[in-house]
This record gives structure tokens, sequence and C-alpha cells, in this order.
């Protein structure tokens, strides 16, 4: 599933390429965006902005119209100039929005609904999203406070719940843990103040750091010479995430993975560095 990094940068590109331009075409092929009353046609309405919430896209029309988007696990936007030839089959389509100079094909997605000012804000998917890690507004105190309101569930699982931050997935959750040497599998209890704080602005700042990175190869989470080398492979370039079984770049033990949760999602993490700290507690 792509992470908020991901989300952020495709917002970013949507709105770069379609932003202040009227729409010329529209087509989808869900039932519920093509049932567009006459006198309010998509086309004529110009794009506003596009955004990133958590991992929602939301693309704002003239007229108090938001196409609001989930891309799951499989979806994509892509940026084409007209009568480019696309790079996914047109089996995959499943919404095109034209202007002069661009046409954006969102390929794959599983959500996509049409909301207004009043509809969003009542959207439980959207109201139920905690602090968005990317936002110039972050509320630290916020993420904080829903942390702690999860202190008897596992560091790692909480992590991933978009109602307490959103912007987290499976691949910054286990890196952001083995930055700050914190094992998957303690209670949110079990840590202070302080390492709550040391997660979420490292969380913050891989996610960032992310977003501004144009190397194009990929989630880099270790800044080095190798790691930046386009040869480099995704062994280099994270410390534990897809790496069971390798050695741990710091200390050489093999890291370790478990599936965990109801998606069973696999986490991964370095016993050595990130130890168990319930062990010393029996």
């Amino acid at each position: 599933m792509p992470e908020g990094d991901s989300i952020f940068r495709a917002a970013r590109t949507l709105h770069r390429a379609l932003a202040g331009h009227p729409v010329t075409r529209f087509e989808s092929v869900f039932p519920q965006l093509t049932r567009v009353h006459d006198d309010e046609p998509i086309t004529g309405r110009i794009v506003e902005r596009v955004e990133s919430r958590g991992k929602h896209l939301l693309m704002h029309f003239s007229r108090d119209l938001i196409l609001r988007t989930h891309l799951r696990m499989n979806g994509s936007w892509h940026i084409y100039r007209p009568g480019e030839r696309w790079q996914r089959p047109r089996g995959d389509m499943r919404i095109v929005i034209g202007t002069d100079a661009y046409v954006a094909v969102a390929f794959n997605l599983q959500v996509a609904e049409f909301e207004t000012s009043r509809t969003i804000e009542r959207d439980d998917s959207l109201g139920r999203l905690g602090p968005d890690l990317l936002s110039g507004t972050f509320d630290i105190t916020a993420a904080l406070a829903r942390l702690r309101a999860r202190n008897a569930d596992p560091i790692g699982e909480t992590l991933l719940d978009q109602r307490v931050m959103a912007g987290i997935g499976n691949i910054f959750k286990s890196e952001t843990l083995f930055l700050t040497k914190v094992n998957p599998f303690v209670s949110v209890a079990s840590l202070s103040d302080e390492r709550l704080r040391a997660l979420v602005e490292t969380a913050r700042k891989l996610l960032a750091a992310n977003v501004t990175a144009s190397s194009g190869h990929g989630i880099t989470t270790r800044r080095t010479l190798r790691a930046s080398s386009p040869r480099a492979g995704p062994s280099d370039r994270v410390w534990v995430y897809g790496r069971r079984g390798e050695p741990c770049h710091t200390c050489g033990t093999p890291i370790a993975s478990r599936k965990v949760g109801l998606d069973a999602r696999s986490t991964y993490w370095c016993p050595r560095c990130q130890p168990d700290e319930r062990v010393n507690d029996r």
C-alpha cells in the first residue's frame, strides 16, 4: 500500500499539472461518479487544488465539488499529455480527468467518491484520521495523546492506525522503530513520553525526506553514499524492511520478521538493536 509520502507526491504532481485549468474531459467506470446532473457537469469546472490528507487524495473543483480517492494496495494516478500512450492497459482505467495541457488517469482505484465541503467533514474515513504527519500544521501534542490512548496495544500495530497518526505505512513503521531502537511488540504504555516523541519526530523526518527525495529509486531511509547510488538495491536503501535473514547494517544480527495484525502485515526488526524489554521485566 502506498505510504503517506507517495500520496503527498501524487497530490503535488496532480496539483502542478491540473490546478487552475478547466476540465475538458471526464470519464469513469464508477457509476457514483458519472451520475452528475446535466446542468452541473464536471467538464467546465476549474480544478482549484489537489491535496493529500493522510492516505486520501482530494481533488477540489469549482462550485464546491471534491473528488476523494484512496489508492489502497494497487491504485495509482498517472499524468500524460493529450494523445500520449498510457503505460497501463485501458482495462485498468478507473477515472480520466483531462485539461487542455494534461490528462490525469487513475488506475485500479477501489475508493472514489464525490464530496462537498459539508459532506467531507462528516465523512468517517476522513473525520477519524489522526494528525497528518506531512501537514504543515501537524500537532505533535495531539498525536502523543492519541498514542497514549492506546497504551495497552503493541506500538508497531498502533503506528499503523491512521486514527492515531495519518501517513505511516508498513515500511516507515519498521524503519522508524529500528531508528529509535524500539521493539515492535512492546506496549505503548512501556514507552516513556520522550521515546514516543522521538518515534513521532523520526517518522515525520523519514516521510518528509522521501517527499523531497528526487532519486526515483524507491523509499530510502539510509542516507549513505552506497544507498544513494543508482545501483543500490532495496537492502542498501533501508535498515530492516524486507531484509529478513540479512545482517543488520548496524550490528550484523540477522533481521527477523513476523506477520501480525488482521491484515497479516510483516514487521521487520533487529533482535539485538531492538531488544524485547518485556523479557527483562519477567
